[in-house]
């Protein structure tokens, strides 16, 4: 027996082995010797070899056999046999490490024995009980009354692999290791709470950790938390690091004032790491159950995603059925053609109002189905152009029968037909073309046919650009009379132009910052000469809102049924604050107002003409006004009347993530009239607060409101949301919501993430441990 620390190192040789106990210090001089007499080629060479601080990481790819070290206060043994170590026993080789007061490792079998503080690391994994048995060949053994900590994966400083914060730990009374990967823990108790924290964790007889596939298989499990059990399952399936898995998701739980209580089961399967799907049973005490399925997939190429809803009997609706589907497809066809499918449909016109959750799908009122192919290509050196086609159809929804809905125009089909040439002899080459089949089941159908070339100027300077255009538009209808053939209609329109501005900058300090200041003047002057076209149908246009994109047009009408005669300048003027260290635009502000030279002749069916010889007056303001304030503000001022026609101001407060308070109002002369305020803010202790009140002036109601409050645990989130929204003129929805998400194991309860985000702006996810992104749950994701 030798006193003192010494180290043993076994390679594996060939050679024969021989009997006997070797002591280690004669083996060191030996490979001393032996090194001095016979320097390496490398050293004969001039090479200089260094000594390596650090462990070297080497790929795990390569298979050549691997050594192993032992380290011991005290050791014995013979070569190619049994070593046995005692008093701070380390041994160590790649991906393995073994802690122990006593351990025995037989060669020939490559099995370890160890007792007494036993610490066992396996790649990321760490396992500590006070004796282990474990096959270093087959990765097969038990350890006696073990205490795991499993981590997803080390991060690599340098040549060093550090360990993160411990994604899940437990304890067990045995521990059985089943081959590469692979654990059985026995009578054990899970959990992803830091040491310390036993807010909960999952009871299971047997849990089988597969660490391979990223998954845990739990029998006789139940989750334990705050000393009570809230769940039971004979079997229950989970993804470690929230990855996707096949099987049963965590019930939702929920309450809506027109369906009663809601659960929703969930069965989720991984067909292929491109390809899911998902079967969702809705038990609904009210109406009856709604199945729901869902199937996505994801190629290079293509893309999709397909769902159907069934309810079969709604006792609501005296056992009526009641379904709804949505299929999209996207694909990427050969020669830079790409092409697009979307079917949609429910079966009656409250199916949304009645069955849905959300205001995004009770507001639906017109439901498109199209069928779209195109191609966007070069043309020349500096030219492009594009080519796309459409058949569209809509399902129109009279939700409200006090306010019946118009059903927009099928297009079957339209084809339109895009070029540009952006240096043919110092101008710009614009064309534009379409061919528009519409049919209406009550109005009057008919075809469009449309050709508008174009010509500019474009000349510039560093600090000003000049660009005069000119272009005319071709317009030829056949309209059907329900008579045995069309009327055909022309119309021919000339459209010129002149678009002009500069820019001034200065330097300027404000608030103690350096920034660049701007000035930037603009001039937009149109000319249209007026062309009778009260007789053409109305298929696709309708009068744009006066804003500081439309207000730079040419039409002042969407579509192409009208094209207004113009004789108008625009004049309009910006300035913006730029961060002089990162160009970053701190402040933008400008104005904008049209000034009209000819009264209007051009209008809308039913619409009167301008009385005035200027538009409204606009100014906006956006930026950041003081640190971490923003504001966006707009006016719409009517300057021949003195009278606000929109004014709408929003501001943000968001001193850090988690912290964030809107306010908004928004004004629409004898429209509208609302205020909007929304929050989340912390309250200390773990504890936020969630809230969004949007009210109407005019109705004297709230449309939309939503309380609510957040406790995060750290390995924990409770959720608790009332939401209410408007769904008609006379009816509203009340739905609430809770979810307690158990950090990396599942979310029980309803799921309130969604309307969170729609009424909270800035928003940000108390996340469990704030691990990973938002979309980083048990639930599938591409």
């Amino acid at each position: 027996m030798l006193q003192g620390r010494f180290r043993v190192t076994e390679t594996a040789p060939e050679a024969e082995s021989h009997a006997g106990s070797i002591p280690s210090y004669r083996f060191l001089l030996l490979l001393a010797a032996a090194w001095m007499l016979s320097p390496p080629a490398a050293a004969q060479q001039g090479l200089q070899l260094k000594t390596q601080p650090t462990l070297i990481l080497v790929p795990p790819s390569l298979k050549e056999q691997l050594p192993l070290f032992v380290d011991a206060d005290r050791l014995q043994g013979r070569q190619e046999g049994d070593i046995e170590a005692e008093g701070s026993v380390r041994l160590r080789r790649r991906g393995y490490a073994a802690h122990a007061d006593w351990l025995r490792y037989e060669q020939p079998t490559q099995e370890i024995n160890a007792e007494g503080n036993v610490r066992m690391e396996l790649g990321a994994d760490v396992l500590e009980g006070p004796r282990l048995r474990f096959n270093l060949g087959t990765e097969r053994g038990d350890m006696d009354r073990p205490r795991y900590t499993l981590h997803k994966a080390p991060a690599v400083v340098g040549e060093r692999q550090v360990f993160r914060e411990a994604d899940a730990r437990g304890t067990a009374e045995r521990l059985q290791f089943e081959g590469p990967g692979q654990y059985r823990a026995e009578r054990t108790e899970y959990t992803t709470c830091s040491p310390g924290n036993e807010a909960w964790y999952v009871r299971a007889r047997e849990l089988t950790i597969y660490r391979d596939r990223d998954v845990g298989v739990a029998r006789d499990a139940s989750i334990e938390f705050m000393g009570t059990t809230i769940f039971y399952s004979p079997y229950l399936s989970f993804s470690l690091h929230q990855e996707r898995k096949t099987g049963f998701l965590t019930p939702h739980y929920g309450s809506t004032s027109t369906s009663g209580a809601e659960l929703t089961v969930p069965f989720y399967i991984n067909i292929a790491p491109n390809m899911d799907a998902t079967i969702a049973p809705r038990i609904m005490t009210r109406r009856g159950v709604l199945v729901n399925g869902e199937f996505r997939y994801l190629e290079p190429t293509y893309r999709g995603e397909d769902r159907v809803e069934v309810l079969p009997n709604d006792d609501v609706r005296g056992g009526e059925q009641r379904w709804a589907y949505l299929l999209r497809h996207a694909h990427s066809l050969p020669s830079g053609w790409d092409g697009a499918l979307r079917l949609q449909r429910v079966s009656d016109d409250n199916y949304f109002t009645d069955l849905g959750t959300k205001v995004s799908q009770t507001s639906q009122v017109q439901l498109p189905s199209d069928l779209t192919i195109g191609r966007v290509a070069s043309w020349g050196y500096a030219g492009s152009y594009n080519l796309d086609a459409v058949v569209q159809r809509w399902q129109t929804l009279q939700v409200d029968p006090t306010t019946p809905v118009t059903p927009p125009y099928n297009r079957l089909p339209q084809i339109s037909f895009g070029a540009a040439h952006q240096d043919l002899l110092r101008t710009e080459l614009d064309f534009f073309g379409q061919y528009s089949a519409f049919d209406h089941p009550t109005l009057v159908s008919g075809q469009r046919g449309l050709a508008y070339p174009s010509l500019s100027l474009p000349l510039s300077t560093p600090y000003a650009y000049l660009t005069p255009k000119a272009g005319v538009t071709l317009t030829r209808y056949l309209i059907d009379e329900n008579t045995s053939g069309f009327a055909t209609q022309n119309r021919t329109v000339p459209i010129y132009s002149v678009d002009s501005g500069m820019t001034f900058e200065r330097p300027t300090k404000l608030w103690g910052a350096s920034y660049l200041q701007t000035l930037e003047p603009r001039l937009y002057y149109v000319y249209i000469p007026f062309r009778d076209q009260n007789t053409i149908p109305v298929f696709d246009s309708a009068e744009q809102d006066v804003n500081f994109a439309t207000i730079y047009a040419e039409n002042q009408f969407s579509g192409w049924d009208r094209i207004n005669d113009a004789n108008q300048i625009t004049v309009g003027v910006s300035s913006r604050l730029i961060a002089s260290d990162t160009g970053a635009q701190r402040l933008r502000v400008g104005v904008a107002q049209r000034y009209y030279f000819e009264p209007q002749q051009v209008t809308l069916p039913g619409v009167a003409p301008r009385s005035g010889d200027t538009s409204d007056l606009l100014a906006a303001l956006v930026g950041s006004v003081a640190q971490h304030w923003t504001v966006n503000a707009g006016l719409q001022y009517t300057t021949d009347t003195s009278q606000v026609q929109k004014f709408n101001f929003g501001t943000r407060y968001l001193p850090r993530q988690g912290q964030v308070l809107n306010l908004s109002y928004r004004e629409t002369r004898d429209v509208l009239q609302q205020s909007d305020i929304s929050a989340q803010w912390p309250l200390g202790r773990g504890w936020t607060t969630l809230a969004r009140w949007n009210y109407s002036f005019l109705d004297h109601r709230t449309l939309e409101g939503l309380v609510g409050a957040e406790y995060n645990g750290d390995c924990w989130v409770l959720r608790l949301v009332a939401h209410r929204f408007v769904t008609t003129t006379q009816e509203a929805q009340m739905s609430y919501f809770v979810q307690l998400e158990l950090n990396g194991v599942s979310r029980i309860g309803s799921n309130p993430m969604e309307a969170i985000r729609r009424n909270i702006g800035g928003y940000y996810r108390a996340d469990a441990r704030a691990r990973g992104s938002e979309d980083a749950t048990p639930y599938p994701r591409y």
